[in-house]
C-alpha cells in the first residue's frame, strides 16, 4: 500500500501560480498528477519516474512543471500562467512498475478565478 497526501491548493487569480505537493509513504517509480473538473473525465496533467523523465499534457506544457525530491517521496506541481481552464480537482497519483497498481490521494481543490 501506498498513502499519498497533497496539499497547496486554493484560489488564484488567473495570470498566478500555485505549487502543488505530494508525499508518499514510501517509494514508488511513477508519480503523476491528474485533475478533474466538474463534468469532465479525469485526465493525466504530467507524470514523472524516479529517473526523472517527465510527460505533460499538451494544455499545460510550457506553464506547468513536474518534480520530485527522491529522499522525501514527494513529487511537486509547479503551475504558472494559470488559466480558468485549469480549475479542477488535482489529485496525486502512484504507479506501482512491478504490479501496475495505482494509487491516488484524496485531491486538493485549484480554482483560478478573478
Amino acid at each position: 500500500q501506498v498513502q499519498l497526501v497533497e496539499s497547496g491548493g486554493g484560489l488564484v487569480q488567473p495570470g498566478g501560480s500555485l505549487r502543488l505537493s505530494c508525499a508518499a509513504s514510501r517509494s514508488i517509480f511513477s508519480m503523476a498528477w491528474y485533475r478533474q473538473a466538474p463534468g469532465k473525465e479525469r485526465e493525466l496533467v504530467a507524470r514523472i519516474n524516479t529517473f526523472g523523465t517527465t510527460d505533460y499534457t499538451d494544455s499545460v506544457k510550457g506553464r506547468f512543471t513536474v518534480s520530485r525530491d527522491n529522499y522525501k517521496n514527494t513529487v511537486y506541481l509547479e503551475m504558472n500562467s494559470l488559466k480558468p481552464e485549469d480549475t479542477a480537482t488535482y489529485y496525486c497519483n502512484a504507479r506501482s512498475s512491478a504490479t501496475g497498481t495505482m494509487y491516488w490521494g484524496r485531491g486538493t481543490q485549484v480554482t483560478v478565478s478573478s
